[in-house]
């Protein structure tokens, strides 16, 4: 039992330790809203998601389709 509780007394010590050395980028003050919310900006239209053309079904493609599915 001992060695659970140091265990986890070590384990807290290094998160305590780890988080004081984030410094100013680590902001551990939840949620924000308002002016103090920071916002990623928009990504450029050049980034934009390309969707592939659909390909038309021949008529004969979709009744061998259907008529696989089918049986």
């Amino acid at each position: 039992m001992w060695k659970l509780a140091l265990g986890f007394a070590v384990f807290a010590g290094v998160a305590l330790w780890v988080i004081s050395k984030g410094g100013d980028s680590l902001d551990m003050g939840g949620e924000k809203h308002g002016a103090d919310a920071v916002h990623a900006p928009d990504a450029p239209a050049s980034a934009a998601v390309v969707v592939p053309a659909v390909v038309p079904v021949s008529p004969a493609a979709s009744a061998a389709a259907s008529a696989a599915s089918a049986g």
